[in-house]
């Protein structure tokens, strides 16, 4: 099951908010309708934002009717929607340069046809590459998964936070076909529970063993000795090697140190932002309150309560254990070996 899919001229998004009670979809057919899928949460994780992004890019340009020289200041417009949307997932940021910039090749074409199919191809690149990206980190991830391991991992860093296999989830996925014996704990992730309704559902469906825990029982399994090591995704890597990722994680990556767990980063090159010093300087997204007043529409406190909804944390450097991307695996200083690796070819 695809979390997007191109159809041609739609962009078919599972709705991820259903999961795993129903499977619903919806066929985007404008820039705006990507744009609500992405605020919605409807498709989420940061590659998966990306690409979704860049096919509303080219949405953008198959659904303008105007005159060629008023072009460039539209499609600046569908940039600035979609930039819009979540403001932490750097990916997002990234794959609308990357078509940007694809445009700004095309400046000299007459031919709107011809600029459309580009773009769309250009998307469809950024598609492809993370498919190819997500299975390189499950290659080099592997390495770090003992040949017998407990894996916790925390909200969906798999398939459907990205285009095709993961990226924690890929690194699990290729231990698992290799031939290790692991087993997978899976927090459930408050508030909208990507960890209990995503998570195992992959899981499941690959036929990993995994069980469920409540998001405060980490620590208590920790000190019970289940845990041999701890892989997330992440949103956005700065310079320093801090990383934010689903709320939640922070707290993981503390009691991982005290109990002296290996904590893994696992994500594409294109989530580092060397433009960003350190976590301090990452936005976070804070949504809704009522995703905290409520659970699916039923009632869970006060309606009147004060609700604070950060939807993402940051992580330390000096708590990561090491950050594993397309291109191999990085350790500590990541100051320097951030940056060696993305000048590498």
């Amino acid at each position: 099951m695809k979390a997007i899919e191109w159809l041609g001229d739609t962009l078919r998004i599972l709705n991820q908010t259903r999961l795993p009670m129903e499977t619903l979809y919806r066929d985007a057919k404008t820039y705006e309708e990507v744009a609500e899928a992405i605020e919605k949460m409807e498709v989420r994780g940061a590659p998966a934002i990306g690409a979704a992004a860049a096919y509303g890019y080219a949405l953008g340009a198959l659904g303008y009717q105007g005159e060629m020289e008023v072009f460039k200041e539209y499609m600046e417009k569908v940039q600035a929607r979609l930039a819009s949307t979540r403001p932490t997932a750097v990916n997002l940021f990234w794959a609308l340069r990357r078509m940007e910039d694809r445009l700004r090749d095309l400046q000299e074409l007459d031919d709107i046809g011809r600029i459309r199919q580009a773009l769309v191809e250009e998307a469809d690149k950024i598609a492809d590459d993370d498919r190819r990206t997500n299975r390189l980190i499950g290659e080099h991830g592997k390495s770090v998964v003992p040949d017998e391991a407990n894996i916790l991992t925390h909200c969906n860093a798999g398939a459907l936070a990205t285009v095709e296999y993961g990226t924690a989830l890929g690194i699990i996925r290729a231990a698992h076909e290799s031939g290790k014996k692991i087993h997978v704990y899976a927090d459930e992730t408050r508030p909208f529970l990507q960890g209990a309704r995503l998570t195992t559902w992959e899981l499941i469906q690959d036929n990993i063993p995994v069980t469920l825990i409540a998001d405060n029982m980490a620590g208590y399994v920790m000190q019970q000795g289940k845990i041999d090591l701890i892989i997330v995704g992440a949103d956005r890597i700065a310079a320093n090697g801090d990383t934010a990722n689903k709320i939640g994680t922070y707290s993981l990556a503390v009691l991982a140190h005290a109990h002296g767990i290996p904590f893994y980063v696992a994500a594409p090159t294109s989530t580092i932002d060397l433009k960003v010093s350190s976590g301090q300087d990452i936005p976070i997204e804070e949504r809704s309150p009522q995703e905290l007043r409520e659970l699916f529409g039923v009632p869970t406190s006060p309606q009147e309560v004060q609700v604070y909804n950060p939807a993402f944390d940051v992580t330390p450097a000096k708590y990561i254990t090491g950050i594993v991307t397309e291109k191999g695996i990085v350790s500590s200083p990541y100051s320097v070996n951030l940056l060696k690796i993305m000048v590498r070819s």
